[in-house]
């Protein structure tokens, strides 16, 4: 199991965000909200990058679990990989442990691991944000959703687990996004900084 924990924090922990809007000159740790993920790099860098990184952030997480699947193919070894892909996106060794907040990497694992809960959590992000234009809200009311939704699909216990888990550190990540949300004073999709 270990062997795959780490494997899924080093793949897990490689930076895009950081490393393709550097490359276009945008340091994404001190510009927009300071967050080194795709949501961030969609805002300071344009749409093609953000896309781009999100992809890449969605590949990390079901890179790991397959790559688990492939080697060892028990579900525990799945789950404990994705999930650490997931930590390792939100603190990055390479960047003081500085990291996003996890969305599109869990998305990525948890397509694998639990595609029926995944895309009951994607229509949900689709329509919050949809309705209000809070990528923030999306994430958070996907976050949600996709514990419970494993469980009704019948998931296994190990990627219940990881989902909760995983679930639960993502929701602390936006804690401050929360309060904002419940305050009225969250940025909008489009909205000028």
């Amino acid at each position: 199991m270990l062997p795959w924990i780490l494997l899924g924090y080093a793949v897990g922990s490689v930076p895009f965000a950081f490393l393709l809007a550097r490359r276009a000159g945008i340091d994404v740790r001190v510009a927009g909200s300071g967050n080194v993920g795709a949501a961030n790099v969609l805002r300071t860098s344009g749409l093609p990058l953000g896309v781009t990184v999100m992809a890449l952030d969605i590949v990390k997480g079901a890179a790991t679990v397959l790559a688990a699947y492939a080697a060892v193919g028990t579900i525990q070894s799945m789950a404990a990989a994705g999930a650490a892909a997931v930590v390792g996106h939100i603190y990055p060794i390479w960047l003081r442990f500085h990291g996003g907040k996890g969305v599109a990497v869990a998305a990525g694992a948890f397509a694998i691991l639990a595609p029926v809960a995944t895309v009951a959590a994607a229509v949900v992000f689709v329509t919050a944000v949809g309705l209000t234009r809070v990528i923030s809200l999306g994430s958070v009311a996907a976050t949600l959703t996709l514990p419970p939704a494993a469980w009704y699909a019948g998931a296994p216990t190990s990627v219940l687990v990881a989902a909760s888990g995983i679930a639960s550190l993502i929701l602390f990540r936006h804690r401050g996004n929360v309060r904002r949300i419940a305050r009225g004073t969250e940025r909008r999709f489009g909205e000028a900084r």
